[in-house]
C-alpha cells in the first residue's frame, strides 16, 4: 500500500474515531490527511470505498498489534490466547483509536447496509482466529464449541472495550473481567 494511501487511512480512522461514520466528511478527511479531495477519490472512488478500506486498515492494524509479544520466548497456548485478547485492551493511542473507530463502524452498519457485509467478514475473521487459538488450548474440543466460545469472547471484548473507552469501566477491571471469561470458557 502506498504511503499516501496509508496516511489517508490513518486519517480516516482518526476522523471516524472522533466524529463517527456519519460525521466523516471527505473535505475534513483530506485536511486531516494533508491531501486533496481529488486524491482521496482517486484512491477510494467514493465514501463507501473509504469505509471499506478503513475497516480493512483497522482490522490489519489490530492483527499487527495483537501479534506482538511481550518477549520472544514461546508461550503456552492458553497464555497466547489471553495475551492476544488482552492486547485489545491497551491504553495506547493506536488501540484507543482502532477500538473507537471499530465501534463507530459497527454502530453505523445498523443504518448503512453497505458496511454490514464487510463488517461481518471482518468479525468472522476475528472469530475464526480466536477459535483457532482456543483449539490449540483445548485440542480435544470440537470446532463448533471453539467457534461459539470465540464468538462469546470477542463480543464480550467489544463490549468491555466500549465501556472502558467511554469511561464507565476502569481498564484494569475490564482486563480482569476478560481474563475471568477466558478461564470460564476453558473450564
Amino acid at each position: 500500500m502506498s504511503d499516501r494511501r496509508t496516511e489517508i487511512l490513518r486519517a480516516a480512522t482518526r476522523v471516524i474515531a472522533r466524529r463517527g461514520v456519519r460525521g466523516l466528511r471527505v473535505a475534513e478527511l483530506a485536511a486531516e490527511a494533508g491531501v486533496s479531495v481529488a486524491l482521496i477519490y482517486y484512491h477510494f472512488d467514493d465514501r463507501a470505498g473509504i469505509m471499506r478500506r478503513t475497516l480493512e486498515f483497522i482490522s490489519d492494524r489490530a492483527d499487527r498489534y495483537t501479534a506482538e509479544r511481550e518477549d520472544d520466548d514461546p508461550v503456552d497456548p492458553r497464555s497466547e490466547l489471553e495475551q492476544v485478547l488482552l492486547l485489545e485492551l491497551q491504553d495506547t493511542p493506536e488501540v484507543r483509536e482502532n477500538s473507537t473507530a471499530w465501534g463507530e463502524l459497527r454502530a453505523s452498519a445498523v443504518f448503512e447496509p453497505e458496511l454490514r457485509e464487510d463488517l461481518a467478514k471482518a468479525t468472522l475473521t476475528w472469530i475464526h482466529s480466536t477459535a483457532e487459538l482456543l483449539g490449540r488450548v483445548d485440542p480435544g474440543g470440537t470446532a463448533p464449541a471453539h467457534a461459539a466460545a470465540a464468538e462469546r469472547l470477542t463480543a464480550l471484548l467489544e463490549g468491555l472495550s466500549q465501556r472502558w473507552l467511554s469511561g464507565s469501566l476502569p481498564l484494569d477491571h475490564a482486563r480482569r473481567l476478560l481474563t475471568q471469561a477466558i478461564a470460564a470458557e476453558l473450564d
